[in-house]
């Protein structure tokens, strides 16, 4: 068990066994997504999101890179690249936590308490500095639009196209139909 290789198939079964939804993006085991809930009596509740873990070679003596495939409002999250500040998890980053402790303890601490103070999203983080009550509506606005168990299906920019191609198709056939049945 004291390769990082062994440790980091350890680990990634531990997450698959626990309450996670674990997608394998290749047979690398050190690329994959985690579908992860929003935290409860949070802005966030509600909110579902596509995690992308990469592990480096060095893992565990090297924490994880985490990112958000769909987008969330937060200070510490890159809005355009879903990138997470990686600080928030070096700094507290040990061998002895694993991947279950992601998505317990960092991600939603990470959540619960922003830090503003080192944004990676300027604009939300001097929102929240100034109205917090607006923030948290902002929240929960992108929890509703981009934060749904639908919108971590797949790469939703197609899964919305594809929606939107078929309601057309079948509003066109029922014109059509209907068209034909009137005269």
């Amino acid at each position: 068990m004291s390769s990082p290789s062994k440790r980091r198939e350890m680990d990634l079964m531990k997450l698959m066994m626990s309450d996670y939804k674990v997608e394998m993006i290749n047979d690398s085991m050190q690329e994959f997504y985690v579908e992860f809930n929003g935290p409860k009596e949070s802005p966030y509740q509600g909110g579902v999101w596509k995690i992308r873990v990469e592990l480096p070679d060095a893992y565990p003596y090297k924490s994880p890179s985490i990112g958000f495939v769909n987008k969330i409002y937060h200070p510490n999250v890159d809005e355009m690249s879903g990138s997470v500040c990686l600080d928030v998890i070096n700094q507290t980053w040990s061998p002895m936590f694993d991947l279950v402790n992601v998505f317990e303890v960092f991600l939603p601490q990470l959540l619960l308490y922003p830090n503003p103070s080192d944004p990676l999203n300027g604009e939300s983080a001097a929102l929240m500095m100034r109205d917090r009550t607006a923030y948290e509506q902002r929240v929960k606005e992108y929890c509703e639009k981009y934060a749904k168990p639908e919108d971590i299906g797949g790469v939703k920019e197609e899964n919305s196209s594809d929606e939107e191609l078929s309601e057309d198709e079948y509003d066109s056939s029922d014109e059509a139909v209907a068209g034909q049945v009137d005269p």
